[in-house]
């Protein structure tokens, strides 16, 4: 890192390839959004020669040309795939949002790649570096996959990569921060008017050299005389933080018997253990010039990448079961291997169709060869997965994606990534196998969308086309979930956020042609009788012809909660012959289902059929359960009708700093704060149970009260009584609905 040949091995206009799994590395980029991810990844593209001196590729755009959403919306909304070439090694870059609403692409990005770079921006606040990517690496560091962090933006006024790197150490180095320290430090230029110090080189602290980059060229120099004692301080506690986490026990005692480690002794330490996630150095870079002027720290990011970062044959597998669940040996990362491969992303070309971007974990991937899928289909939360759908398909032709281009390939072996073209109806999460020995794969977490969002078909064409759309949008995005449901009849696409559900109404738009309008999201209330009541339902038509006769008297009581709808038959003397009482529960349950005071299912009540009168002729099926119908109606028109409003039970995660104002918010929605309990260092989980009434908009309040740290997860628990005030404003408002105010 440091003393390496620089030359360009990329070349723009050519797909880059790699012929063993060895000379790949599969690198993510996280970072808050801002931060300046794609901005260097195309500058790392630039630097590798994968694009030309004006940072452009051969149809005049860039590497990030990638999805016509991100430029309308002004920001990236999914995961981009940007392979160039450096050292004779294959560098798949990830490039991922940074908003919390699309986390999905980000997880599907962490299980695409084998190491992470963490970009953070200098002119950040410490608590927006902390509050969103904090969890990220957490995630990582649980999985032990090798992090690096690059700080961005040192040319903005008011900023510093020493306090930057101070923060680092505290937020990601947690009881070590000796394991998070700079590789490299800035050299500035002077001045500005601004007060500000431009970028201008760094200086690699082991080599002891200066890296020039003024010119528009890298160019290495000996130090200045007033660049030796920060470089030496710097060193210093760079080789003990390298030597403390080297394999050589002997080492450390050299070290401090005075001893001089050499350099190459520490460049293998070094890159050993950012290998095996044991240190994380930090680096700075900055973008590259419109005038072609190369980006400062590319070239060392990109030796870190290809000497420091694990190749794929390093990193376990995930877990690999049959289509019936048994267990099997987790696959090698060996081209000859059996095919096991996965759809990390589905996206939609208006040219080609469905194109999925598929990481091969073992085997070789090659165009017009039959493949098995085999999916995990959708599941309930809190429920083990289970496979809904599968078949053999012929995969068509692999790619490699260069902003709006696709560059053929003629094969994809274990340890890399390819887009795949058409590949029937696979969706992202499935696994792609070998016909005569279909596998399934582990899936990856993905959180639970917990914002809903109703809507309704603009028109009679757009219904017409609404479910299909609706059906390719969530194979698509695994953290979008649709509902039909049966109680408000609304359709609900359940989004992480705002953002996130512009981007599906963009999409059912623009791709898909559907037009939808959003309306109002119901929760599914109840009723209930709060006292005793009775009722008679007389059903009689004799005027002419064949007449309808019925007569039934019920009682209802109510019942605790979760009781449901209980019939009993008390009638004696044949009042009502016996093949009409199912007739009468039938009409008395069909009227409970559609509601008896504000149109919401009738729950939790005893109904019991006391007497009635027949006609031997006029008497009839439908004649009694219109019958049962009214004398339901009848006796909920004599007592209170109570509204049942849904409560769920919610476990808010936050940061121990935002538990007052989180207990405060959720008793301010009528929740009942059940317990805390630490979960974590510095984190605390809070148990409530809140109507659902009040909790529809909550990951975003959640977002905003908590700074973007919190999550949470609901789970429904029951129906209970609404408020007598609340319950009397919304008969109110569905009244002037009806009558059109």
């Amino acid at each position: 890192m440091g003393d390496k040949a620089h030359a360009h091995t990329g070349a723009a206009g050519r797909a880059a390839t790699a012929d063993r799994p060895s000379s790949i590395r599969n690198v993510v980029l996280v970072g808050h959004s801002g931060s300046g991810k794609t901005t260097l990844v195309e500058a790392l593209a630039q630097t590798a020669g994968a694009v030309n001196r004006a940072g452009r590729v051969e149809d005049g755009g860039t590497v990030s040309d990638y999805d016509e959403i991100e430029h309308r919306q002004q920001r990236s909304v999914q995961l981009s795939l940007v392979p160039v070439e450096w050292g004779g090694y294959k560098i798949n870059l990830l490039d991922t949002p940074g908003y919390a609403d699309f986390v999905g692409e980000l997880r599907a990005g962490l299980r695409a790649a084998d190491a992470a770079l963490f970009i953070v921006s200098a002119a950040q606040e410490a608590d927006a570096v902390a509050g969103t990517t904090r969890a990220v690496w957490e995630e990582c560091a649980a999985v032990g996959m090798p992090r690096a962090i690059v700080v961005t933006h040192l040319d903005t006024a008011r900023t510093s990569f020493d306090e930057m790197t101070r923060v680092c150490g505290e937020i990601f180095g947690g009881d070590d921060p000796d394991a998070v320290l700079p590789l490299y430090l800035p050299v500035l230029g002077p001045e500005g008017p601004d007060g500000h110090a431009p970028l201008t080189g760094l200086t690699g602290l082991l080599t002891q050299r200066v890296f020039d980059y003024s010119s528009g060229e890298r160019k290495e120099t000996p130090p200045s005389d007033d660049q030796h004692a920060p470089l030496q301080d710097a060193r210093n506690r760079l080789i003990e933080g390298i030597i403390a986490e080297s394999e050589d026990e002997t080492l450390m005692d050299r070290y401090l018997g005075g001893e001089d480690i050499d350099i190459k002794t520490l460049i293998d330490d070094l890159e050993r253990a950012v290998a095996r996630d044991a240190f994380h150095p930090v680096l700075t870079a900055a973008p590259a010039g419109e005038d072609g002027r190369q980006g400062i720290g590319t070239v060392e990011l990109l030796d870190l990448i290809t000497g420091g970062f694990p190749t794929p044959l390093e990193r376990p597998l995930p877990a690999v079961t049959t289509p019936g669940g048994a267990l099997r040996p987790a696959p090698s990362c060996d081209p000859d291997g059996p095919l096991v491969a996965e759809v990390v992303k589905t996206a939609s070309d208006p040219y080609v169709g469905r194109v999925s971007l598929v990481r091969v974990f073992s085997g070789t991937l090659r165009p017009d060869e039959t493949i098995h899928v085999l999916g995990h289909g959708l599941t309930d939360p809190g429920h083990e997965p289970r496979p809904v759908h599968e078949a053999e398909v012929r995969v068509g032709a692999l790619s490699a994606p260069f902003g709006k281009q696709q560059r053929a390939l003629t094969s994809c072996i274990a340890g890399d990534l390819a887009c795949v073209a058409k590949l029937g109806g696979a969706e992202t999460g499935d696994t792609l196998s070998a016909p005569e020995d279909p596998l399934l794969m582990e899936p990856w977490s993905m959180p639970d969308p917990l914002l809903p969002l109703a809507i309704e078909a603009h028109s009679k064409a757009d219904e017409d086309k609404l479910s299909q759309g609706l059906a390719r949008l969530v194979a698509e995005d695994p953290t979008m979930r649709l509902e039909q449901n049966q109680d408000t009849h609304q359709v609900v696409l359940w989004c992480l956020g705002e953002a996130h559900q512009d981007v599906a109404l963009d999409r059912l738009r623009t791709r898909y042609g559907v037009q939808v309008d959003t309306v109002s999201h119901k929760v599914s209330l109840r009723e209930t009788f709060a006292g005793p009541s009775s009722g008679r339902g007389r059903h009689v038509k004799q005027s002419g012809g064949h007449g309808q006769y019925a007569i039934c008297e019920i009682e209802v009581e109510p019942l605790p909660p979760g009781s449901g709808i209980e019939f009993v038959d008390k009638v004696v003397g044949g009042a009502v012959p016996r093949q009409f009482i199912p007739s009468v529960e039938k009409g008395i349950r069909a009227q409970a289902a559609r509601g008896v005071a504000a149109g919401h299912p009738l729950v939790d009540v005893r109904i019991t059929l006391r007497d009635g009168k027949a006609h031997s002729v006029d008497s009839s099926d439908a004649a009694f359960q219109a019958a049962g119908a009214l004398a339901l109606r009848e006796a909920a028109a004599e007592t209170r009708i109570q509204l049942l409003e849904p409560v769920s039970e919610v476990q808010v995660l936050v940061p121990d700093g935002y538990v007052g104002p989180v207990m405060s918010d959720l008793s301010g929605r009528r929740g009942r704060v059940i317990g805390t309990e630490q979960s974590g260092a510095g984190r605390t989980l809070v148990r409530a149970e809140v109507p659902e009434l009040e909790i529809g908009r909550y990951a975003i309040d959640l977002r905003s009260l908590s700074h973007g740290t919190g999550r949470f997860d609901r789970s429904y628990a029951r129906h209970e009584p609404m408020p007598p005030q609340l319950a009397d404003r919304l008969r109110e408002q569905q009244e002037n609905t009806a009558n059109g105010a």
